[in-house]
């Protein structure tokens, strides 16, 4: 064997990182933000220079308010734009990964593309069922809840009008007042035994 040293080769594996997030774009004032979904270098501040805007999203109303250029996304997602974790629920919400996942099977060759498109169309027909449902229980819950507030407030009231008609009576017949004053005594005492 001769004096050589056998070189060791390191192989380094570099995790290739996309340069392009989608992610939310704040504005709006103090504690009613408003977000812009938009497309931006990964490098850039979070309310700074964008590529291209996608939509809003509005977490102030009961449910979230979203208006998504659904296209747009999907190009951006299947150019390789890597969703933030917020996004990545808003767009999965839409439809839009499942989309991709879709697609990509279409373009291996695993399914084609009708039965994608069919999918695709009954995920979505799915969902918004779903959420259709959802805004009807929380529309049926706050009626129900409205209702039982006046219920209640109907309840105070009667007994208000009841104090009322009581201080009354005592003022015009002191005679009346003792009756008053000794009914309910004799309920609790009935109540008792």
């Amino acid at each position: 064997m001769s004096g050589r040293v056998p070189l060791l080769f390191i192989h380094l594996t570099f995790k290739i990182v996309m340069a392009v997030k989608i992610r939310l774009s704040r504005r709006g004032r103090k504690k009613m933000a408003m977000y812009d979904v938009v497309v931006s270098d990964s490098r850039s501040p979070r309310d700074g220079k964008f590529i291209e805007k996608l939509g809003t999203f509005n977490p102030n109303t009961n449910p979230a308010t979203l208006v998504l250029n659904d296209e747009k996304a999907f190009q951006w997602v299947m150019k390789g734009a890597q969703p933030t974790d917020t996004t990545r629920t808003i767009l999965s919400g839409r439809g839009i990964l499942f989309r991709k996942h879709l697609q990509i099977g279409v373009n291996k060759g695993a399914l084609t593309q009708e039965v994608a498109d069919k999918k695709l169309a009954d995920w979505l027909t799915k969902k918004s069922s779903e959420t259709e449902n959802a805004k009807a229980d929380l529309a049926s819950k706050k009626a129900a809840d409205q209702k039982a507030r006046l219920a209640a407030e109907s309840k105070v009231k009667e007994a208000i009008a009841e104090k009322v008609k009581a201080k009354k009576i005592v003022a015009e017949n002191p005679v009346a007042a003792a009756d008053i004053a000794e009914a309910p005594a004799a309920e609790g005492e009935a109540a008792a035994e």
